[in-house]
């Protein structure tokens, strides 16, 4: 089993805009910066042009890193007999485009910027004595209708007898000869150049995972963020609690703790349940409870006595976290999506086979024990992420490492910690997403505490930094508007 086919979401290989851009941001987190990624994404497009002997070639490169990659293999196609570039020069245009914009300066190659259709009056004689066109107008990051002038590119390439070359995506509207996209196809039937993104940037969870989480709008009122129920408590009283502080942290709006346990906290709203623990007379206020709430997170602190209750509700979570004592036979399936986190103990209690009930430490055959246990579910979107030294996620579909954290981290309650990020996110992720996200952000979470804190770390310390990993990016982002 190679990590490669680990990572590979269909028989096709195809996989979306959103994945690719986190593969992205994780290679350049591994030091592989976007002009290299760039440079090597124009030179395999310029192979591709230069097999065909072209004698006339026009380049399309639209304002983005799409474009940039067009301006790259024009930069090695100044040779290759007669090269114009006919870039779109909008305010927008991306540094890495601009940079390789002001590279192909000095070459030999013709370059006509646009800003309007009037601009693109000598292009279509021009695309008519075309031999090649590279399309490099619009890439995976295109969205809705093309609008012009770019509209006006594709209707004179769609009319040209040139061999066109779309770099990763066709333009929408575009004819295409040949689609070749980097790293790996975004379409069915494209060809693929590898661009040395290295193995692990797919493989393994890093800060790309942070691009999937959704951010809110102006528009958003009290409760957009998600509403999230932490079921349980009883035996164990300060783990629900942990686990909802953590979900807060996460950015759930309003979170729900019903729990025999009364820890007081005004973040949180509590929902006594009657006696020492959960039992079959609670089962009508927990129903009402769940499907009310967008995600429910069961087991944290419950104990080993309420599991009938856990399974008799769980049907009726349309998202669900089970998490520690909630890990147990007959494993509960909510409504519609799980997501499970065990440990190495609670996945031999509740997911690993009688012949492999020991659940071996290489990350490998670990990763083999749960795409065991998960090719067993009847659903595709049901995941189980495996909590360890290096954590493994894994669905029917898919597999991730996610290799951060610390050994201080092994205290008690930083297990909830996860669950509860993992519920938070999971209001507007899919299982696999969240469990990605919320591995890697929680064990930077933990990595950033233990520098103050070293093995004096608390699970209560991950908190802060939580929200610090996981919305930097927006903070950022609002601070440059």
């Amino acid at each position: 089993m190679r990590l490669e086919d680990l990572c590979v979401y269909r028989e096709d290989g195809v996989i979306d805009a959103r994945r690719m851009r986190v593969i992205d941001a994780n290679a350049m987190a591994l030091g592989v910066t976007s002009l290299q990624l760039m440079e090597a994404a124009g030179i395999s497009l310029a192979f591709r042009v230069r097999i065909r002997n072209p004698d006339k070639i026009v380049i399309l490169a639209g304002k983005g890193n799409n474009g940039g990659d067009g301006l790259v293999a024009a930069r090695h196609l100044e040779h290759d007999g007669d090269c114009s570039v006919w870039y779109y020069n909008h305010p927008s245009l991306s540094p890495e485009c601009r940079h390789n914009l002001d590279a192909l300066s000095g070459s030999a190659v013709t370059i006509h910027p646009f800003t309007s259709v009037s601009d693109l009056l000598s292009l279509k004689e021009e695309i008519m004595r075309a031999d090649c066109i590279i399309d490099a107008l619009i890439g995976t990051g295109g969205r809705g209708e093309i609008r012009e002038p770019i509209r006006t590119c594709v209707e004179y390439a769609n009319s040209s007898h040139g061999f066109i070359v779309s770099a990763d995506i066709p333009t929408p509207g575009m004819r295409t000869d040949l689609i070749l996209s980097f790293h790996r196809p975004k379409v069915a039937g494209a060809a693929v150049a590898p661009i040395g993104i290295p193995i692990e940037a797919e493989c393994c969870t890093g800060p790309g995972e942070l691009t999937l989480i959704p951010k809110k709008k102006n528009s958003d009122h009290k409760g957009a963020g998600g509403k999230v129920l932490v079921i349980g408590g009883g035996p164990y009283q300060g783990a629900p609690w942990l686990t909802g502080l953590a979900a807060m942290r996460a950015g759930a709006d309003l979170v729900t703790v019903a729990s025999p346990s009364l820890l007081p906290c005004p973040d949180l709203i509590h929902v006594p349940l009657p006696g020492t623990h959960i039992t079959n007379e609670h089962t009508d206020i927990l129903l009402s409870l769940c499907r009310k709430a967008d995600v429910v997170i069961c087991g944290n602190g419950l104990g080993t006595r309420s599991h009938e209750v856990i399974s008799a509700i769980a049907p009726y979570c349309s998202r669900a976290v089970f998490d520690a004592d909630a890990l147990r036979r007959p494993v509960p399936v909510a409504g519609e999506m799980t997501l499970y986190t065990p440990h190495a103990g609670e996945f031999s209690r509740a997911f690993a086979s009688p012949d492999s009930p020991v659940i071996p430490d290489d990350p490998i055959q670990r990763a083999r024990e749960v795409k065991t246990a998960v090719s067993r579910f009847s659903r595709e979107e049901d995941v189980i992420l495996l909590k360890g030294p290096i954590d493994v996620i894994a669905s029917k579909e898919q597999i991730r490492w996610n290799r951060t954290g610390t050994p201080a981290m092994t205290t008690g309650g930083t297990g909830d910690i996860l669950a509860g990020v993992c519920g938070a996110l999971l209001c507007h992720c899919t299982p696999f997403e969240a469990a990605c996200i919320g591995s890697y952000a929680t064990g930077i979470a933990g990595e950033i505490s233990a520098e103050r804190y070293g093995q004096g770390l608390i699970a209560s310390d991950l908190l802060k930094p939580i929200a610090e990993v996981l919305f930097k990016r927006d903070r950022d982002e609002r601070r440059q508007r």
